[in-house]
């Protein structure tokens, strides 16, 4: 990285890839030296001070925007500490019978500063990244109404991870209201929680309470730590460069050119796609959360397995897990148990039973939360079609549980039989693939036509070597990525079994540990996908 390209603060874009040279051989070292040379006091500085560095590199001027959630969220946070002190001196001040209607006043406050914290965080997002969004379809329809008027469309230029940084400072807000943590007077733990350099571009979506004193105490840095976390990193960049870089030209082909191609060959590339999406995502966490380790911060995992899912609900508790926490925990729950929907609970369970009635309290949540998912992902409607497919298919799982479990009765199916299970996973991977291609497509209409064409089209008579050619891999690509998936999937298979695979391994001989760790170098760099004929593919969920 030379002098000009720092000076080129936000230009910097490589550096949104925590595989880039950029990352690996310059920015990780030298904060690690810097880190480590600092005493046990600073070391906490330096890791807000390279967070912000990172921040400005990637986004320039654009870091305004992450310096400002902060402070707002710094200060909101010490307005309801505030209001829930008064509220308590109040009380103990007042009569018993008064009570009830104090804690209504000071509930109405509360909710109220709540409303201005979540317009300022929330309501900037929506301007920032729908807004263009919306005026497009609202142009559209006056459009279709003949209604000789155009609205212009606007333009914003957002910082990368916004969505993110976005989450956890509600997230902040939301649980400080509610009373489960304490406001932070720190604003500098504040800043250094909602900036940490690791995962300000992908995530995890991390709460308060999990990483915000963890990261304030950080010490040196231990052999063991370092090793789990370069460790990690290694795999995650296997996962990125062996197999998901790998696939991408059949991927870009075929998605972008699908009226060329049969049912089969959009069927081979949903499930190309689909794979590369989670090595690509959950090998950026690999990396995420082995950097965090090598500083001793424990950062939540994202990913737990989500191919061995059973079931599509299964499969979103596996999946980008703390996106799902978040949903649930300041959506799901709070939709559930408002005034609106526990009325219609309580009717419904006196006409049609329990779970009937838990089933539509459960559905009017979900809806929210699909939809707000399907939007986070993206302001276009494909994305809300993924949310909604989503919704559909959980609320079918919940409607017909009841006499799945009477079927499998009757019919004396043992859910633990390993076929079972087997068919299980493949079905719902397969409704994973149905839905990544309307997430992937360029818009919903091309979702549809692929849809289609596997459906009606469906033939693997064109699958061969010449065909896979003319996409852009050849059986070398096939074979590589083949065994890369089968080494991951050996992986997963190890983890679901309970087995702590760094810790035996930690056990072993040195020479058998300094072999497997330099095999697995030697392995990305002669297999890994770069070079003539490549093109660097852009963190997939930096976008989003």
């Amino acid at each position: 990285m030379s002098f000009d390209s720092l000076l080129a603060a936000g230009k910097y874009g490589d550096l949104t890839s925590y595989f880039s040279m950029d990352y690996l051989m310059f920015f990780l070292p030298l904060t690690i030296l810097i880190y480590s040379i600092v005493g046990a006091k600073q070391k906490k500085y330096v890791l807000l001070a390279t967070s912000y560095v990172f921040f400005w590199l990637i986004s320039g001027k654009l870091v305004v925007y992450l310096a400002l959630s902060t402070i707002f969220i710094h200060y909101f946070g010490i307005w309801f500490d505030r209001l829930h002190c008064s509220e308590k001196a109040c009380l103990e001040q007042t009569e018993k019978e008064n009570r009830k209607a104090v804690k209504a006043e000071y509930l109405h406050r509360k909710r109220l500063v709540l409303a201005f914290a979540a317009a300022v965080h929330i309501g900037l997002l929506l301007v920032l990244k729908y807004s263009a969004f919306f005026t497009e379809n609202v142009n559209t329809v006056l459009t279709l109404l003949k209604v000789p008027v155009q609205i212009l469309i606007p333009e914003y230029v957002m910082p990368i991870g916004i969505s993110f940084f976005t989450m956890q400072a509600v997230s902040y807000v939301f649980d400080v209201y509610r009373g489960t943590i304490k406001a932070d007077d720190n604003i500098l733990r504040l800043a250094l929680f909602m900036s940490f350099f690791p995962q300000i571009v992908e995530g995890p979506i991390c709460r308060y309470e999990q990483t915000a004193n963890s990261l304030w105490k950080v010490s040196k840095i231990e052999h063991k730590n370092l090793v789990f976390g370069l460790q990690r990193i290694l795999f995650g960049m296997m996962k990125k460069m062996v197999i998901a870089d790998r696939l991408n030209p059949l991927i870009e082909e075929v998605f972008t050119n699908f009226e060329n191609y049969d049912g089969g060959i959009v069927a081979i590339a949903g499930v190309c796609y689909t794979i590369q999406l989670y090595m690509e995502f959950s090998g950026t966490m690999d990396a995420v959360i082995g950097t965090a380790q090598i500083f001793g911060v424990k950062l939540p995992e994202n990913f737990a397995r989500p191919f061995f899912s059973k079931t599509i609900s299964e499969f979103w508790m596996r999946w980008h897990i703390t996106l799902g926490a978040w949903f649930k925990d300041y959506i799901f729950y709070p939709v559930t148990l408002s005034k609106p929907v526990k009325k219609i609970t309580s009717k419904l369970k006196k006409k049609t039973g329990s779970h009937f009635a838990l089933v539509v309290a459960s559905a009017i949540a979900l809806f929210f939360v699909w939809f707000c998912n399907g939007l986070w992902h993206g302001a276009a409607w494909n994305y809300i079609f993924f949310g909604m497919y989503h919704f559909v298919l959980i609320l079918m799982g919940n409607v017909v549980e009841p006499f799945v479990k009477q079927m499998k009765k009757g019919l004396h199916i043992n859910s633990n039989w390993f076929g079972y299970r087997v068919f299980q996973m493949l079905r719902t991977s397969i409704l994973v693939v149905i839905g990544e291609l309307f997430f992937r497509g360029h818009g919903l209409k091309s979702g549809l036509i692929m849809f289609k064409k596997m459906l009606t089209e469906f033939s693997l008579a064109g699958f061969n070597i010449e065909t896979m050619e003319s996409l852009g891999i050849d059986g070398y690509d096939i074979g590589i990525a083949c065994v890369a998936i089968l080494f991951v999937f050996v992986i997963s298979v190890m983890k679901e079994r309970g087995i702590e695979i760094r810790e035996s391994l930690a056990k072993r001989n040195v020479v058998i540990r300094w072999a497997l760790m330099y095999a697995l170098i030697l392995f990305i760099i002669i297999f890994g996908a770069y070079g003539l004929g490549y093109i660097p593919v852009d963190p997939i969920y930096a976008n989003f």
